[in-house]
């Protein structure tokens, strides 16, 4: 009985992840141009994950090759983790960038 206040916050988690995903889609059904920019989006992302992917290696330490063996996790994995680490540095450093940029052009406004 104690545990009622994980589910409902699970069931309310859910209605709130499909509101996210539905309502901009039935908001964009009146302006399709707005998919174009999605679409856009989306597949910058995921060149991006792919560039990360690309980069990522599976070259292990002692400790983490230990690790590694007791979790039974397989090269394909480690790949994974590692373009995902490093598409976040990539678009950490894309914000940082862009905000740095965005002060040096607002001085000279």
């Amino acid at each position: 009985m104690t545990d009622i206040g994980l589910y409902i916050a699970y069931i309310l988690i859910g209605l709130c992840i499909a509101a996210a995903l539905i309502l901009p889609l039935i908001n964009s059904l009146s302006d399709p141009k707005s998919l174009l920019k999605v679409g856009a989006g989306v597949i910058a992302l995921v060149a991006v994950f792919f560039i990360g992917y690309a980069l990522s290696g599976t070259d292990l330490t002692r400790l983490a090759t230990q690790v590694v063996s007791d979790q039974g996790l397989s090269e394909g994995t480690i790949k994974m983790v590692g373009g995902a680490l490093i598409t976040m540095y990539m678009l950490l450093a894309l914000a940082v960038i862009s905000i740095v940029f965005t002060e040096i052009v607002g001085i000279f406004k």
